[in-house]
């Protein structure tokens, strides 16, 4: 037997809603800040260079 349609303007109880299923985490970690990674890049890239660069000068 199949079971009975719910009333219009209902939710099915198997559906429910989502808008509470994924909560929204506040902002302002470190992980979700991609300028954050990539300025330490652009550091280490530019200390790496600037060290190859005093050991030419250096010789």
């Amino acid at each position: 037997m199949t079971e009975p349609l719910p009333p219009p303007g209902e939710t099915p109880p198997v559906e429910g809603s989502t808008a509470e299923a994924h909560p929204e985490r506040p902002d302002g970690v470190v992980w979700e800040h991609p300028r954050v990674w990539l300025s330490l890049i652009v550091i280490g890239c530019l200390l790496v260079a600037a060290f190859f660069v005093i050991r030419i000068l250096g010789l």
